[in-house]
């Protein structure tokens, strides 16, 4: 059994009300859950860049953190943001006939940033805030539904948060105006 780390935690209490001191960006996030009636739970710590990073951060919370992968064609013309479980590997060869597109990579910072207000390690579906033009297509793989949490950062990876599922699919997401489409990876 693997020894779990003290990932940056100075405080491994999980509140119920937003951080003092937010960045715009989460104020928006937190703004956001609020208005919808959102109840979440968070922790905060260092940042934290990669999924094996967030394991520890999902047994405080006590749900696990969803990898939020941000995607786009070869042309650069099509984005997505792909949720899914953060054990599962990403195979894009599973998920582009699904999307009826040619092989997706991963895009670049500079992109991310531009339409979803995030940065590497910090793509969140809450991202979906600030894509008002409506360029990303937000994509779920279908064993998230079977969680009764949603982790994911509020666009900075120095928080996390505990969601319910019910609230993400039924609430924040209609918020956005974006439709998901579900796959099985």
């Amino acid at each position: 059994m693997r020894k779990m780390e003290n990932f940056g935690f100075t405080d491994k209490t999980v509140y119920n009300c937003r951080k003092e001191n937010c960045s715009e960006k989460e104020t928006a996030c937190y703004d956001a859950l609020e208005s919808l009636g959102i109840e979440y739970g968070r922790v905060s710590h260092e940042h934290i860049g990669t999924i094996e990073g967030c394991i520890e951060i999902g047994q405080v919370l006590g749900a696990e953190i969803l990898k939020n992968l941000f995607l786009c064609n070869a042309q650069k013309t099509e984005f997505y943001l792909l949720v899914m479980p953060g054990e599962k590997p990403f195979k894009t060869k599973l998920l582009s006939p699904q999307l009826g597109c040619s092989r997706l990579s991963f895009a670049s910072p500079e992109y991310m940033e531009k339409l979803i207000n995030c940065t590497p390690g910090s793509a969140s579906v809450l991202g979906l805030l600030f894509d008002t033009e409506l360029k990303v297509r937000l994509v779920i793989d279908k064993d998230v539904l079977n969680r009764e949490h949603f982790g994911c950062h509020p666009c900075d990876n120095s928080s996390s948060l505990k969601i319910k599922t019910s609230d993400i699919i039924d609430k924040f997401i209609p918020s956005t105006h974006h439709t998901p489409s579900f796959v099985e990876l």
